[in-house]
């Protein structure tokens, strides 16, 4: 969106990793590939041992420490969360559909090697009632590792094998 003909900010986000613990106990790692992709890993909560490599983002710096990455998965499930990387704070809101809800292990795996049926699973549903998580977290680990780095999330997450 432009605000008196100026582009909206690019993120000072892009090239960081950092995980982050939500008030519900769940922990997730999330590393700003570029300006349009991220790469992430559950480590813990509902569908704790999923990970994900170039999801395809909107990623925008709102205002000075504010910031904002949204997604669609081909899941069904939508996600925008909010970044205050100096207050070490983020909130986040995941829209899962209802099939995601009722059978959340059927996304606990690398996704990447799957995308056909996670639309498969998503075209079947049920999509509603869609459950609503919003959350705040606290960042535990912010660094910046740099841009494109394949390496950066290249497992499944710490203790999970996310393979199947």
């Amino acid at each position: 969106m432009r605000v008196d003909g100026q582009e909206p900010s690019r993120s000072t986000l892009i090239g960081r990793r950092f995980v982050y613990t939500y008030d519900n106990g769940w922990t997730y790692e999330m590393y700003v590939k570029n300006a349009t992709t991220i790469d992430y890993r559950i480590r813990s909560g509902m569908v704790g041992g999923r990970w994900v490599r170039d999801q395809t983002v909107d990623l925008v710096q709102l205002a000075d420490d504010v910031h904002k990455i949204s997604w669609h998965e081909p899941t069904g499930t939508s996600v925008v969360v909010n970044v205050m990387p100096g207050q070490r704070r983020l909130h986040g809101t995941i829209f899962f559909p209802r099939w995601v809800a009722d059978n959340p292990a059927k996304t606990v795996l690398y996704q990447n090697d799957h995308l056909e049926l996670m639309r498969t699973y998503r075209n079947q549903g049920p999509t509603y009632p869609t459950h609503v998580v919003p959350e705040f977290a606290t960042i535990t680990l912010l660094e910046y590792v740099g841009i494109d780095d394949e390496s950066v999330i290249d497992t499944a997450p710490p203790g999970r094998d996310g393979q199947d």
